[in-house]
């Protein structure tokens, strides 16, 4: 019987150590390289700057972006900072315990348990199997789910690719601007050396922002729907499992192929191949 405990649907999220590991040693090179270079950290502090880099580019994301995108990318930050833990283990041990119950009392035992599953996908999953759906149409209806799962998390991370595409030119836009605003003083030449250093701190916002935070971010998107997405090909693979009416230790020595990645990978590689 699977634990409460390993309930993977319930498992708290917690801090994701790497993305914010990421920030600071990214931020801190490179202030730490403009302080050895004997800068100073107020010479890159321009608050306008920053409102042209950002408000540009989140104008041109949002003239770019379906709305209904929009707050979807919105959305999926959080699992930027935040990981939910669903270790594969314990969804397993949930699903050979289920493997178990209907091998002994036949699948349409787990109908009052089947509503009760923690995790979305295989409540749905479940209650399919327990209908008495057809086999190929339940993978059918599965399979259009996860595809569909994933093509929204693709959109989403767009959202951020989109605004690291945007941010470096948005930042030449706030440099030009700068120069403008400096060759009203050229007689001036103590004001223009100053003017023109500070016009290129734009140039560094856009590709500081594209580099450091929305291209990373677009890409850990990606990295969580991936992980979502083998979480539910293991889901599916065990409840196929079930009702085929395969032996709960087959089962398990099935569904722990994904618990490698390379044995994950080829698993989703070969159905899709047979598919």
């Amino acid at each position: 019987m699977a634990s409460k405990d390993a309930n993977p649907e319930k498992s708290p999220s917690k801090v994701d150590l790497a993305t914010l590991g990421g920030l600071a040693l990214g931020v801190g090179g490179i202030v730490g390289g403009l302080i050895l270079e004997g800068g100073n950290v107020r010479e890159i502090m321009a608050p306008t700057a920053l409102l042209i880099v950002l408000g540009g580019t989140m104008g041109a994301v949002m003239i770019s972006t379906p709305l209904s995108v929009l707050r979807g990318g919105m959305r999926s930050l959080g699992s930027v900072f935040f990981e939910k833990s669903q270790p594969p283990q314990a969804m397993i041990d949930m699903i050979v315990d289920y493997s178990a119950k209907a091998r002994k009392s036949g699948i349409v035992a787990l109908e009052q348990v089947a509503d009760q599953a923690p995790d979305p996908f295989l409540r749905k999953a479940l209650n399919l199997a327990v209908d008495g759906t057809d086999l190929q149409e339940l993978r059918n209806m599965m399979e259009l789910e996860i595809a569909l799962e994933e093509h929204h998390a693709e959109a989403e991370a767009k959202i951020f690719e989109g605004a690291g595409g945007y941010a470096p030119t948005i930042g030449i836009i706030g440099a030009v601007l700068g120069l403008i605003q400096v060759m009203k003083d050229l007689a001036d030449i103590e004001k223009v050396g100053h003017g023109i250093a500070t016009a290129f701190v734009a140039t560094i916002y856009g590709v500081a922002f594209a580099n450091l935070f929305f291209l990373p971010v677009a890409g850990k998107i990606k990295a969580r729907a991936h992980q979502k997405t083998q979480m539910r090909e293991l889901i599916l693979e065990g409840v196929v499992g079930i009702v085929e009416g395969l032996n709960p230790k087959l089962i398990r020595t099935k569904l722990e192929a994904y618990t490698n990645r390379s044995g994950a990978r080829e698993k989703v590689a070969e159905r899709r191949g047979e598919a």
